[in-house]
């Protein structure tokens, strides 16, 4: 990607006032992250280390994880990385990519979400059942939003 097109989309993230752009073009990824100190993202890229007084903030959130991670209830949850707009299917006449009760393994695509015309996959990181889709198709999403529950499941030999 050359640098026109990074100066263009900072220009875009400034005018629009989003806060985040995350594109993929094959094996090209770019993410460009307008920072606001005063809030701890919750997504699983690596950042710099936050202040102690945002960790102070962050650990105050009772019900909130980080994609990966279980919640109380023993449900791990798949957050969307990215704001934009969630698909259940790759396309309208096909079918969803996972339903409630199915099995899926780390990798497995479960859903799309669209940022700026770019369809980024969402996979699971663990084998386990769907056990809620929290997101209706079609709809937006936001960037640490819950998108799945997934009941883990012993590893199958």
């Amino acid at each position: 990607m050359d640098l026109e097109k990074v100066k263009q989309l900072i220009e875009l993230l400034e005018e629009k006032g989003l806060s985040e752009i995350f594109i993929r073009d094959g094996d090209q990824v770019i993410r460009i992250v307008k920072h606001d100190y005063s809030v701890i993202p919750a997504a699983n890229f690596p950042i710099a280390a936050p202040s102690t007084q945002a960790k102070s903030i962050e650990s105050q959130k009772p019900s909130t994880t980080e994609q990966g991670q279980e919640v109380a209830t023993g449900l791990h949850e798949i957050k969307s990385p990215i704001v934009g707009t969630f698909y259940r299917r790759p396309s309208p006449e096909q079918p969803p990519y996972v339903e409630v009760g199915d099995i899926v393994e780390p990798g497995q695509v479960l859903c799309i979400v669209e940022a700026m015309k770019v369809m980024n996959e969402i996979t699971s990181d663990i084998r386990g059942r769907i056990v809620e889709i929290l997101v209706e198709d079609a709809h937006p999403v936001e960037y640490g939003q819950v998108l799945f529950r997934i009941e883990p499941q012993p590893v199958s030999r």
